[in-house]
């Protein structure tokens, strides 16, 4: 885990760098990949301020804490952060993990000339409600470039979409 530290009128020393970096170690079981950890350490009123926030992909974990003692913020936040994936994880595997195993099956070779295009599966399912943020990540969890789902706001189908330059966007149905 890379753990990015930046001062706000805080001097930052070696000592304190190696527990940070010690510290946020520990989250790396979350991930798969190598995460990036962004903190801010700062001074206020002459207390200490740790912000940490970690961009995961589909997910940002971010906690604060305003402690007299910056060794003590660190262990809050860490443990804040902690929680949080704990939640994270948990939700994940409660909405994915029904205990089904999922089977891919192998699609013909194509032929080099096609005549007709035909549809050749149809597949129906239920629309759950959820969010933006939720139909995101679900769509990225499954690796699909588009999801449907039934907006929570408006009740309306909506289907949500990767662009190509890296970002997302929603098409809004109207009846």
């Amino acid at each position: 885990m890379k753990v990015i530290i930046t001062g706000k009128n805080f001097n930052t020393y070696k000592h304190l760098q190696d527990t940070m970096e010690k510290k946020f170690d520990k989250l790396g079981k979350y991930f798969s990949d190598d995460i990036t950890v962004n903190v801010v350490l700062s001074q206020e009123r002459g207390r200490d301020k740790i912000e940490a926030t970690i961009n995961a992909k589909g997910a940002v974990f971010r906690a604060e804490e305003v402690v007299p003692d910056i060794y003590e913020g660190i262990d809050k936040v860490v443990d804040k952060l902690s929680s949080q994936m704990s939640r994270f994880k948990g939700k994940l595997q409660r909405r994915y993990n029904d205990n089904k195993s999922v089977r891919f099956e192998t699609l013909p070779e194509m032929e080099e000339e096609v005549e007709e295009v035909k549809v050749v599966r149809t597949k129906k399912f239920e629309l759950a409600p959820m969010t933006i943020d939720e139909a995101i990540l679900e769509m990225e969890m499954l690796q699909h470039d588009f999801f449907v789902f039934l907006d929570m706001e408006t009740d309306s189908v909506n289907v949500v979409y990767s662009r190509k330059d890296g970002n997302y966007g929603v098409l809004e149905t109207t009846y």
